[in-house]
């Protein structure tokens, strides 16, 4: 059973919630203006009661955007998931189909799974050759305050899109606590991992931005490994790794979607490079993401 819906719609020319409902422990705010009211785009915020997800909890919500709609699917701040009591996992299930010449933007603040939390989440997007979707799915390694660093003990993330029903794009992360090494060995000093999904025609554009930006970011690194360039040396002018790790490849027919993979070791890095890469959004969605 559902424990959210959403469905926008075209009425009189304009993106609109035509169908809205929620239950415990999911809410749905819905601002009647984001931006500029001359942009057309729908900003939802979806949040949880207690300020996250508890052991245990089951959170399964849908979306229908129409044809020629513009839908952003936000958080208000990080989804942090609570310890697990008794190996309870808590889960997430999002569903959305997404019209003809429609946009869909999943922008949320990162998750942020406490000591011994366990959650795992899945999201499904089924998408015409001409709907236009992008997704930000990103985790931090927990609470930097009280020395919790990817001390939970499990979480799974999978990103699922469908073009005409066929598979487009099938992508799973998986960090589980491990006989052999933890997540944090694995991780170094890693504190954050993210990716970026960029599909459709109407987002092209962005797409080559990005792509440009990630390779020249990352063969500057490469050429000129200094501390201006995001990497450090140590005392002895040894080379360590460097602070922001971005790799970006095309996928799909024709590379209709590009997908960007980040690993940083701090959250403000990875704020600044999605605020500054998704800022030609502006005039779709009212507001840049992330601003």
């Amino acid at each position: 059973m559902e424990t959210g819906f959403v469905a926008v719609e075209k009425i009189g020319g304009r993106s609109t919630v035509t169908r809205c409902f929620s239950k415990y422990p999911l809410k749905f705010i819905i601002p009647r203006k984001v931006g500029s009211s001359i942009t057309d785009a729908v900003w939802i915020y979806s949040l949880t009661y207690g300020g996250g997800i508890v052991s245990g909890d089951s959170i399964s919500c849908g979306f229908t955007i129409g044809d020629g709609c513009t839908t952003v699917l936000t958080t208000q701040a990080s989804t942090k998931v609570y310890k697990s009591v008794g190996s309870k996992c808590s889960e997430q299930v999002l569903e959305a189909r997404i019209g003809s010449n429609a946009l869909l933007a999943i922008i949320p603040d990162p998750v942020t799974c406490f000591s011994t939390a366990r959650y795992s989440q899945k999201q499904v997007f089924r998408v015409f050759s001409d709907s236009c979707l992008v997704i930000v799915d990103w985790i931090t390694s927990g609470r930097h305050a009280t020395g919790e660093k990817w001390d939970f003990e499990l979480y799974k993330s999978s990103n699922h899109i469908f073009l005409d029903d066929q598979p487009l794009f099938l992508d799973t992360v998986l960090l589980e606590q491990g006989s052999v090494s933890s997540i944090a060995e694995r991780m170094k000093d890693y504190q954050v991992i993210a990716m970026l999904v960029l599909l459709g025609p109407t987002l092209k554009h962005i797409q080559n931005q990005v792509q440009e930006d990630v390779k020249r970011m990352m063969s500057e690194q490469l050429r000129f490994p200094s501390t201006a360039t995001g990497r450090h040396r140590s005392s002895d002018h040894r080379l360590l790794k460097p602070t922001f790790i971005a790799s970006c490849s095309p996928f799909g027919p024709k590379g209709i979607g590009v997908v960007v993979r980040i690993a940083a070791t701090t959250t403000e890095s990875v704020y600044s490079f999605l605020r500054h890469q998704l800022a030609g959004m502006e005039p779709l969605l009212g507001v840049p993401p992330y601003c």
